[in-house]
């Protein structure tokens, strides 16, 4: 563990861990407490809050790019006081608002969704050495899977003990609380000042990355349509309740990955930790017909490669983008995840319907596959890093 420790005395590292977990913590129950309010707060079917949360999804690949350009021309407080606002407004507004407005509304609450993931990103870039970033990266991986093995229990509490209503307006405060704890304590995000220098988008946007950035969203494909047959699995053999424990098992096992990850001096490749991933999904599916703690066992090896899978794409992406364009590449970064996340459970949802089980898990670890080779052979096309930079972008 010391390379943990020596992390964690880096001046400013302690707060920004904590701060950080607590701007995640809304955001790990955005997607559920959405499926609650459309589906019980306003009495509306399962199709609807599907489309809800998809406008929310949509919304967030389209804005997180931009909130990164802001960061990198303004600085990070400016962001974030859009954010903090933005998203607060959405979700205190969120009680008063009949169905028939919710869909645009949630497409503009996603593009001004706080983005935790990228400032903890680029935090730990800019405050790491690089001997440390695989540690600090992996860090804060565990992070996010604490954070989700928390907030969406927290979060079904709230909604059923209370109302969605109150559990919409809670998720406004803590938003409201972590992004303006964010905004006080102002971790610094990169190595050089907001607006210094102004890079076209096509000297740093390689394929090298690219194929770095379709592995994010591959991975995310992967969980998130592990997760939709999970759910199918338990279903078909009644033994749904066991939902809960189950992801929560998966979500200890990733974090224990990620920790082992972090302390390594030398840890495979991004490109191999994603074919793990998909490979030891793959055959899941056969003792889906089993007892809930069998099929529960057989996903722990694959859920404890998704962390350091996640953790090995952060930084690639800060070792292949210069510090003037991090923000926004961070924002790109967390499109890629957010994408994964949508095509993953529609995707796999669609084979489970028509093959079962052993065929989702299949399926989401079949596309984590195609994923991992067109992302070796993109990092195989020789890239065009020394491009002319635009004069019109460096008045």
């Amino acid at each position: 563990m010391q390379r943990y420790r020596d992390l964690l005395r880096l001046p400013g590292m302690r707060p920004l861990v904590v701060l950080l977990f607590f701007a995640r913590v809304p955001g790990a129950a955005t997607s559920l407490v959405l499926a609650l309010h459309v589906a019980v707060g306003l009495g509306r079917g399962y199709g609807e809050a599907g489309l809800v949360g998809a406008a929310v999804t949509v919304g967030m690949a389209v804005g997180a790019p931009y909130l990164g350009r802001v960061v990198d021309r303004y600085g990070l407080r400016p962001m974030l006081l859009i954010a903090t606002i933005g998203e607060t407004a959405f979700w205190l507004a969120l009680r008063f608002v009949p169905y028939g407005l919710l869909l645009p509304m949630a497409f503009v609450g996603g593009l001004v969704a706080l983005p935790a993931m990228a400032v903890g990103r680029q935090a730990v870039a800019a405050i790491a050495p690089p001997e440390l970033r695989r540690t600090g990266y992996s860090l804060d991986s565990v992070s996010v899977e604490i954070a989700f093995m928390i907030s969406p229990g927290v979060a079904v509490l709230l909604a059923t003990r209370f109302s969605t209503a109150t559990a919409t307006t809670l998720l406004g405060i803590a938003v409201l609380l972590g992004g303006s704890a964010l905004m006080i304590f102002n971790p610094r995000i990169s190595r050089e000042p907001a607006g210094a220098t102004r890079l076209p988008r096509r000297t740093w946007l390689t394929p090298r990355l690219i194929g770095v950035l379709a592995v994010a969203g591959g991975a995310t494909f992967v969980l998130s349509g592990m997760d939709v047959a999970i759910v199918a699995a338990f279903r078909e053999t009644d033994q749904l309740d066991w939902t809960g424990v189950a992801v929560g098992v998966c979500a200890l096992a990733s974090a224990i990955g990620g920790l082992v990850h972090g302390m390594v001096r030398r840890s495979l490749p991004q490109l191999t930790l994603m074919t793990l991933l998909s490979v030891l999904t793959l055959p899941v599916g056969f003792l889906a017909g089993g007892p809930w703690w069998l099929l529960t066992l057989a996903l722990t090896p694959a859920c404890a490669a998704c962390a350091p899978t996640i953790a090995a794409t952060g930084e690639d992406v800060a070792r292949l983008v210069p510090p003037a364009a991090a923000g926004e590449a961070a924002g790109i970064q967390s499109s890629a995840f957010v994408l994964g996340v949508a095509l993953g459970s529609p995707v796999v949802g669609f084979v489970l319907d028509h093959g079962g089980p052993i065929a989702g898990f299949a399926a989401a670890g079949a596309g984590g596959l195609v994923v991992a080779a067109g992302a070796a052979l993109l990092a195989r096309t020789p890239s065009n890093s020394q491009a002319t930079p635009d004069p019109a972008l460096h008045p």
